[in-house]
C-alpha cells in the first residue's frame, strides 16, 4: 500500500477482492494483532497486488484485496494461517461481514489538483 493510502496498482485487469464488515467488541487486541500479521501475510503472497482498508468509528469497515488471478485468490483462501484467522473472526470479531469478487476491467483516476 503507498504511503496515501492507496494501493499501487497495475493496469487492469485485475481481481479485487472486497470484504465488508462489522466488527464486534469482543477481543479489540486479538483482532488488531491478526489484522496486522494478515497484512504482513499477504504481502508475501504470489500474485498479490495491493489493498486498501478503511474502518469508522462504528465499526463498519471495508477492505479491498487486489490479486492477478482468481487462482492467486484461492491460494490466499487456503492459505493455513489465513484460515485460522478467517475461523476467528466469522466466531468471534465480526457481527456481519460480505465478501465479494471482481474483475477491474477500468481504472482512472489521479491526485486532485486544486483550482484557484
Amino acid at each position: 500500500m503507498a504511503a496515501s493510502g492507496f494501493a499501487d496498482l497495475p493496469a487492469p485487469p485485475y481481481y479485487a477482492v472486497i470484504f465488508s464488515s462489522q466488527r464486534s467488541a469482543a477481543d479489540a487486541e486479538g483482532y488488531d494483532r491478526t489484522a496486522t500479521r494478515m497484512a504482513e501475510l499477504v504481502r508475501d503472497q504470489p500474485g498479490f497486488l495491493g489493498f486498501e482498508s478503511t474502518r469508522g468509528a462504528d465499526g463498519f469497515g471495508i477492505t479491498v484485496a487486489y490479486f492477478d488471478s482468481e487462482q492467486s485468490i484461492r491460494a490466499w483462501r487456503e492459505h493455513a494461517e489465513h484460515t485460522v484467522a478467517r475461523d476467528l473472526g466469522h466466531r468471534r470479531w465480526y457481527q456481519r461481514f460480505e465478501q465479494r469478487i471482481a474483475v477491474v476491467q477500468r481504472a482512472y483516476g489521479g491526485p486532485h489538483t486544486p483550482s484557484d
